[in-house]
């Protein structure tokens, strides 16, 4: 009997013990989950509380982007205006120049001034000295005594071809040579101006197949010939002189340069420029040195009579062109802008850069990557961007004070 009541009393003992633990855990799970529901209830709230704050900044992000387009549209349309008038403010500034230019300063005995400086009353000994000089002087120097004053008009004649290339009129005839790119072996050849205009495409002239590669835009004709530059690899420069009318080549000559560099740092190709005048035929060319160089060349024999440091920089140039022995140099910038005549340099020492009119070129397109002169017409012959354009000059006369 008394183990029975043993067993009974330990038995109720565990079920009163498992009742406990069992209650216990039910208190517990209970109480997580309600901190798990307060959780959760907090959560709520912080998930509302920013989904409103999120809700009310795109709305004020929204407002602003609308501000913003609209003073976008407003600073777009301003500056809209304000390229107008820009434009406006060029062109009368390009008219302006084309009416008059600044005159350059004038000092006794060793500057240059205006033809109308003649006129001076002067003494009849004073002028009889003046005279002397100047005879003496152009018999020993050059029978060219005229300096570009003003850029009297443009003329854009069409587009076609390459962004950049040489375009030229022979002086002697009215036949016009086109070199389209910066290299190759053929020259396309038309009867005229007029003739060109009228042509749709480059391949419309005649082709000229040229013995030897050309390279750069430095080509010149001068007299019937075609002077270019030729350089192939490992070698120096040379120069190439090549019969219009026979079609063949009448001379080579080879142009050592130390260390040789483009002659403008905004065209590389061209290597060295070809330039014909009234005093006959010039070679702009570039060294280690900052400055470009000029040679005076024998049309007939291609050799050279003399050479100059112009002390023109090459940095910033884009082409040049000679007119009665005084080179000008074009500058212009890596973003193309208003090219301008920013240096001068005259073989006979009559004119220097700071004397000189101030020449600008009415905005284009880009940049110049030829300008080769026409001593006959006083005109220009440029390309620009792909465009053919011709430039009228106005000239004056060189007078000694």
């Amino acid at each position: 009997m008394k183990p029975v009541l043993v067993l009974l009393v330990s038995t109720a003992w565990t079920l009163a013990a498992a009742q406990y633990y069992y209650q216990s855990l039910m208190e517990y799970l209970e109480n997580r989950l309600l901190a798990i529901e307060d959780h959760m209830h907090l959560w709520h709230e912080e998930s509302n509380r920013y989904h409103t704050e999120l809700q009310d900044f795109q709305k004020l992000a929204a407002e602003t982007m609308k501000g913003l387009r609209q003073e976008h549209s407003s600073l777009f349309k301003d500056l809209e205006g304000a390229a107008v008038r820009v434009d406006r403010v060029e062109r009368d500034m390009d008219y302006v120049e084309t009416q008059m230019s600044p005159r350059a300063c004038a000092n006794k005995a060793d500057k240059v001034v205006e033809q109308g400086a003649w006129g001076l009353e002067e003494s009849r000994g004073e002028e009889e000295e003046e005279e002397e000089g100047w005879e003496e002087l152009a018999a020993s120097v050059s029978d060219c005594v005229e300096i570009v004053s003003r850029i009297r008009s443009v003329k854009i004649l069409k587009r076609v071809g390459s962004s950049k290339g040489t375009w030229i009129r022979d002086p002697r005839s009215s036949k016009v040579y086109l070199f389209n790119g910066t290299s190759g072996d053929t020259v396309h050849q038309f009867d005229s101006v007029k003739d060109f205009a009228r042509s749709t495409q480059v391949t419309a002239g005649r082709h000229i197949r040229l013995p030897f590669d050309w390279t750069g835009a430095g080509s010149a004709v001068y007299n019937g010939y075609l002077y270019y530059i030729m350089q192939e690899a490992e070698t120096d420069m040379q120069v190439v002189k090549y019969n219009l009318l026979r079609g063949s080549v009448s001379d080579i000559t080879m142009f050592p340069v130390g260390n040789q560099a483009p002659v403008y740092s905004l065209n590389p190709e061209t290597l060295a420029d070809l330039a014909a005048d009234d005093e006959g035929l010039w070679l702009l060319y570039a060294n280690s040195e900052p400055n470009i160089n000029l040679a005076k060349m024998d049309p007939a024999t291609l050799d050279i009579e003399q050479i100059w440091d112009t002390q023109c920089p090459r940095e910033n140039a884009e082409a040049a062109f000679v007119v009665c022995g005084t080179v000008y140099v074009v500058y212009n910038t890596h973003l193309a802008s208003r090219s301008r005549v920013q240096c001068i340099f005259d073989v006979n020492d009559m004119v220097i850069s700071e004397e000189a009119p101030l020449l600008y070129f009415p905005r284009r397109y880009g940049a110049h990557a030829s300008l080769k002169y026409n001593p006959q017409e006083k005109q220009l012959y440029a390309w620009d961007d792909g465009y053919q354009i011709i430039y009228r000059l106005t000239t004056k006369r060189k007078l000694l004070v």
